[in-house]
C-alpha cells in the first residue's frame, strides 16, 4: 500500500505537514481501519471535511457483506453487546463490541462510541464501515455512522443475549455471560503495557466442560469453590483453545445455587475434536498407529525448553541439552487422526523407568533409539483413552495429554457409530489428516500455539507466537 502517495495527496489538499498526515494514516491502518475511512478521518482531524461527496452506502443483507464494501447500511438485531478498553494511538479508548444479525446471517461489530443499543434491539445502521477481522468482515461503527431503531422487529434464527455454556464458548466471542464454579486460581505479576501488572489466571467449570480464564482486574470474588455469574467477558484463543477474559467492565455476582461441574471431560470422536478448532479438556479414544521420530530419550534447551538437535537450539544456538522423555504418537479412531504428546511423567509410566533408566539403556545399547523402540512395542496397535488439551493449526492437530490409559471400550466400534452418524447427515465435520508437518529431522516446522489476538489489554510474557517443540 503506497502510504507515502496517499499522505502526500492529503497533506497537499489540507495544507499540513506530510509526516504528520502519514503518522495519522499509519496509526489508523495499523488497527485495520479501511483506507478510505482512514483518509476521511485524517481530513476531519485537520479540518478538511469529508473530502467531497461519497456514494450512498449500499443497503445489504448481513450475509452479503464482504470486505470489498467500504460502507454499508444494514437492518439488524443486536445479539450481544460487550464493553472494554483498548489502547489506541497511545490513548485508552472505551469501545463496545459484539454481534449483529438478520435472517441471513451474523456479523461482529466494533462501535467506537456508545450508540445506546442493547441486546434484542432491532436497528437500522447506516454508513457502517467494513473491515477485515480474523479473516471475516466486521462492521466498524464510528462518528459517521447512524444508528436508529428499526421500523419493524427483525426476526433472527439466533439466540439473543450473551448467556452461554462453556462448551459453546468460542474464541472471538464478545459480550458473553457464563455461570460457573471457580476450580483453580493463580495470582501472577506480568510485564504489561503500563509496566508490572497483577492478574489472576485459573480454570472455570460448569456441567458442560472447563475453560481457562484471565482476570485483568483481579477481584476477590474469584476464589476456588465460588459459584458465580460472570457477565460481559470476551474470549480469545490462547495455545489453541478458547480463554475467557474478564475486564474492568465485567460484572461478577455470587449464585444462590451451586453450579454442577462435570468431572469427566467431554468425550468426542477425533473428527469432532479436530473439527472444533481446539478444545480445552477433552477426551478421545483410538488406536496408536505410530510412535513418531523424536520420541523417547531427547534433549531440551535449558533456556527455552525446545528440543535440541545435534547440540543446537533453534533460538539459542549451541547449548548443553538437558535430558528428558516424551512421546509423540499418532492416534486414530476411524474418523480422523491426532498427534498425542506425552510429557516426561506419562512417558516414564509407559516406558517403565525414568530418565536415568533410559540413559542407562541407551548407554548399554550405544543407541538412544532403544528407548523409543521399547515404547513403540507397548503402544503401537493398542487402544488408548486420552484426556488433555487439543490445539489445531495449519500444521495439524495435537493433543497434550494429561491422562493416558488403556481403553476399556472398542474405539473401532465407536468410530463405526460416528461414521454412521455422518452418513445420516447429522452434521459431523470430518477434518483433514491430523498429522503434523515435519522437517528432515522429523521435528515440527512450527509450534502448535497461535499468536494472541490484539485485545488491547496487557500482554502476558508468554503472549508472543513462538516455534516451540514440545
Amino acid at each position: 500500500m503506497e502510504i507515502d502517495k496517499h499522505a502526500e495527496e492529503l497533506a497537499s489538499a489540507l495544507g499540513v505537514d506530510k509526516s504528520e498526515v502519514k503518522a495519522d494514516l499509519e496509526n489508523l491502518l495499523e488497527y485495520s481501519v479501511p483506507l478510505d475511512e482512514a483518509k476521511q478521518s485524517v481530513r476531519r482531524k485537520h479540518g478538511g471535511g469529508s473530502g467531497g461527496s461519497s456514494p450512498e452506502p449500499d443497503s445489504v443483507d448481513v450475509a452479503d457483506v464482504t470486505t470489498e464494501h467500504s460502507n454499508v447500511t444494514v437492518t439488524v438485531k443486536a445479539l450481544t453487546v460487550g464493553t472494554r478498553t483498548i489502547r489506541y494511538q497511545g490513548e485508552d479508548i472505551q469501545i463496545r463490541e459484539g454481534e449483529l444479525a438478520d435472517e441471513t446471517g451474523r456479523i461482529s461489530y466494533t462501535a467506537w462510541q456508545d450508540f445506546g443499543f442493547e441486546p434484542g434491539d432491532s436497528l437500522t445502521i447506516g454508513n457502517a464501515g467494513v473491515r477485515e477481522w480474523d479473516g471475516e468482515p466486521e462492521l466498524n461503527l464510528n462518528e459517521s455512522t447512524t444508528v436508529a431503531i428499526a421500523d419493524e422487529d427483525v426476526e433472527v434464527p439466533y439466540d439473543v443475549g450473551g448467556d452461554r455454556s462453556l462448551i459453546d464458548v468460542n474464541a472471538g466471542d464478545r459480550g458473553r455471560n457464563v455461570e460457573v464454579r471457580v476450580l483453580e486460581t493463580e495470582s501472577k505479576t506480568i510485564s504489561g503495557r503500563d509496566g508490572e501488572t497483577d492478574i489472576v489466571e485459573g480454570i472455570l467449570g460448569d456441567e458442560t466442560g472447563r475453560l481457562p480464564f484471565t482476570d485483568w482486574d483481579p477481584r476477590p470474588e474469584l476464589e476456588v469453590g465460588a459459584d458465580l455469574r460472570i457477565e460481559d467477558v470476551y474470549v480469545r484463543e490462547f495455545r489453541g483453545v478458547p480463554s475467557i477474559n474478564l475486564t474492568e467492565f465485567t460484572e461478577v455476582t455470587a449464585l444462590a445455587e451451586p453450579v454442577d461441574v462435570k468431572e469427566e471431560a467431554p468425550e468426542l470422536s477425533v473428527a469432532e475434536a479436530v473439527g472444533s478448532g481446539g478444545k480445552f479438556d477433552v477426551q478421545v479414544e483410538g488406536n496408536v498407529l505410530e510412535v513418531r521420530d523424536g520420541s523417547g530419550l531427547i534433549e531440551r534447551c535449558p533456556e527455552c525448553g525446545r528440543v535440541v538437535q545435534n547440540g543446537q537450539c533453534r533460538s539459542h544456538g549451541e547449548v548443553d541439552g538437558e535430558d528428558d522423555l516424551r512421546v509423540k504418537a499418532i492416534l486414530d479412531d476411524g474418523t480422523d487422526t491426532v498427534t498425542v504428546v506425552l510429557d516426561d511423567e506419562l512417558t516414564a509410566e509407559i516406558y517403565g523407568g525414568d530418565v536415568d533408566d533410559a540413559l542407562d539403556a541407551a548407554k548399554e545399547a550405544m543407541d538412544k533409539e532403544v528407548v523409543a523402540d521399547a515404547i513403540r512395542e507397548k503402544l503401537v496397535g493398542h487402544a488408548f483413552r486420552v484426556r488433555g488439551n487439543l490445539s489445531v493449526d495449519d500444521y495439524g492437530a495435537n493433543l497434550d495429554a494429561e491422562e493416558f490409559e488403556r481403553a476399556t471400550s472398542d474405539p473401532t466400534e465407536q468410530a463405526r457409530e460416528v461414521l454412521s452418524t455422518i452418513e445420516k447427515g447429522d452434521g459431523v465435520d470430518v477434518a483433514a489428516d491430523g498429522g503434523v508437518a515435519v522437517d528432515d529431522d522429523g521435528e515440527p516446522l512450527a509450534d502448535n500455539g497461535k499468536p494472541l489476538a490484539d485485545d488491547g489489554g496487557p500482554l502476558a510474557d508468554n503472549a508472543a507466537a513462538e516455534e516451540v517443540d514440545r
